[in-house]
């Protein structure tokens, strides 16, 4: 259930996140409504799991790249959205943006499922993702499984035993999903 919920125009909701009581808070903008996020302990640790080996590789492989956290928003088919851990390559983005949401979307956007996410706005968030060419991984933490959506191809469940890859987003990228639940 979401905390707050909003409906109003895209326009409205950009003045609307930048009033002095709301600069310490997060908003994304699902389906014309502003809502505000809110996470929990649990779901920060696995994203910042994410986040660690997501930086890793690029330092390892020496790839040029942007990983950003919770506070990185990004303009998505219109809407405004904070994916947990996202990636955006160096070709596309050579510096991060200092705007509130990049109107550059990410090549890859992780979601961490917690109790503020309905199904109906991560439906919502996995369409327009992959309307802009971003690959998406909703992280269920209760299941341990991670959904992976790919542009044009099917969804693709990943368990405990399984790994998660890069494919062309992250050429050589390999993450065990029971390492994100460590």
């Amino acid at each position: 259930m979401a905390v707050q919920s909003q409906h109003m125009p895209v326009e409205e909701f950009d003045r609307f996140v930048m009033l002095p009581e709301n600069v310490d808070r997060l908003f994304e903008y699902i389906g014309g409504e502003a809502v505000e996020v809110v996470s929990n302990q649990r779901a920060s640790a696995i994203a910042v799991t994410v986040a660690f080996y997501l930086k890793l590789h690029l330092r390892e492989n020496a790839l040029p790249g942007i990983v950003s956290g919770a506070d990185g928003g990004y303009v998505i088919a219109g809407e405004r959205y904070i994916p947990d851990v996202a990636f955006v390559s160096a070709q596309r983005q050579p510096e991060a943006s200092e705007r509130p949401y990049s109107p550059v979307p990410p090549d890859l956007a992780v979601e961490v499922l917690s109790p503020s996410n309905t199904p109906h706005e991560m439906r919502i968030k996995v369409v327009n993702y992959l309307s802009v060419g971003a690959t998406v991984w909703i992280v269920d933490p209760d299941r341990q499984v991670v959904e992976v959506y790919a542009p044009g191809q099917p969804v693709k469940k990943v368990g405990i035993n399984g790994s998660l890859s890069g494919v062309a987003v992250l050429p050589g990228f390999e993450l065990p999903v029971k390492n994100i639940f460590e």
